[in-house]
């Protein structure tokens, strides 16, 4: 069982920018892949950005290229979205997730696919004001 918690959210200006975390337990961090989608009210749960195991392969949403980016620091056990240059529409809660323990390989990543995340945080709040 991962437990995910995100943190970071919160009331911006357009124009700003947050760092989103995501801290899991456990002492196997590594052997997950990871995943940041966002879920704005009356829409579906859309992806965000992904990340292998190892940190290096990386995939976003084609609206968001440029403006975000996802890391994680293993020995830490958390993941992070760095997002910038936010707009009104970046408003969503948004929610980290796992794929399961050692289910992608070192290099791989996860991608878009929902079906591809085990463990899903209960999600972190982001306002962006015009």
């Amino acid at each position: 069982q991962v437990q995910l918690v995100e943190s970071g959210g919160g009331l911006v200006q357009a124009g700003g920018s947050l760092r989103l975390s995501c801290a899991a337990s456990g002492r196997t961090f590594s052997s997950y892949a990871m995943g940041w989608f966002r879920q704005a009210p009356g829409k579906e749960r859309d992806f965000v950005a992904s990340i292998s195991r190892s940190g290096t392969n990386t995939i976003y949403a084609d609206s968001l290229k440029g403006r975000f980016t996802i890391s994680r620091d293993n020995a830490k056990n958390t993941a992070y979205l760095q997002m910038n240059s936010l707009t009104p529409e970046d408003t969503a809660v948004y929610y980290c997730a796992t794929t399961g323990s050692f289910s992608f390989n070192y290099m791989s990543n996860p991608g878009n696919q929902t079906s591809n995340y085990y463990y899903w945080g209960q999600g972190t709040q982001v306002t962006v004001s015009s």
